[in-house]
């Protein structure tokens, strides 16, 4: 992916008619498949100053992918009259430098922590020992095993990294599922389990957490389910990966 930013100097008395003239060409962006997000910013210190910054998946599928089809024509159409007042339009490259700050909390955070996520998965594996569907795939599961999976759920909704550095990371919890041969059933039995495990022991219930949690939950056994088959042939080496909230950032009402 590759940012692009376009600075803008437009005096006070065409700002109004320049916005809208950027709100009618977003819809080429919006419809645009190079391009991956957008928007317009305004300077409070000097309202002059303006700032697109576009997403594009890459700077050829700008320049040779948008640049060459059909929404460009109408998105140029548009903004044309304002090509004159471009002060900067360049191509950035994201770095590793990166991420939400202090006032998003972490999954983990919000769910309650460590504490929280242990009380889950005790209450979750009380209920698979007694599963007629997946209980067999936990016949010889190891006391500790509840307490492990907190573990990993910890580190995945970002709290301590405890699974990668106690547990082996990944690679670890891969191993736990090669070779089990999981049914979709079955994945959809130990998912159900867990959500209602959630509720019994009063997760929040907001619709933001709730819906980045599940999305984990159908990625993550979707995943397993696939490296559990006997022809698979998984990656081997890979971080614990870390979720977010995506779409739906925490709701404070």
């Amino acid at each position: 992916m590759i940012v692009e930013y376009i600075r803008y100097r437009i005096p006070a008395e065409r700002s109004e008619e320049f916005e809208a003239a950027y709100g009618r060409a977003a819809d080429s962006l919006a419809a645009a498949a190079q391009c991956t997000d957008y928007e317009l910013s305004r300077c409070v210190a000097d309202p002059e100053s303006y700032i697109l910054r576009i997403g594009w998946t890459s700077a050829q599928d700008h320049l040779e992918g948008f640049r060459a089809g059909p929404q460009f024509k109408e998105f140029l159409s548009q903004i044309r009259p304002y090509v004159a007042d471009i002060e900067e339009m360049r191509h950035y490259e994201r770095t590793a430098v990166g991420s939400a700050g202090g006032s998003v909390p972490s999954l983990y955070e919000w769910v309650g922590g460590t504490e929280a996520l242990e009380r889950l998965t005790d209450a979750f594996y009380t209920q698979v020992r007694e599963d007629e569907l997946i209980g067999p795939l936990f016949a010889t599961m190891d006391p500790a095993h509840p307490r492990h999976v907190a573990m990993w759920l910890a580190e995945v909704l970002g709290g301590p990294p405890r699974y990668t550095a106690e547990r082996g990371g990944y690679p670890h919890m891969l191993a736990q599922h090669r070779g089990k041969a999981i049914t979709e059933p079955q994945r959809r039995r130990w998912l159900n389990l867990l959500l209602d495990a959630a509720d019994e022991v009063h997760l929040p219930a907001d619709p933001e957490f709730r819906a980045a949690f599940t999305g984990y939950l159908e990625w993550g056994t979707r995943l397993a389910l696939a490296n559990s088959q006997p022809d698979a042939h998984p990656v081997t080496a890979a971080p614990v990966p870390h979720w977010g909230w995506g779409v739906a950032p925490p709701y404070r009402g």
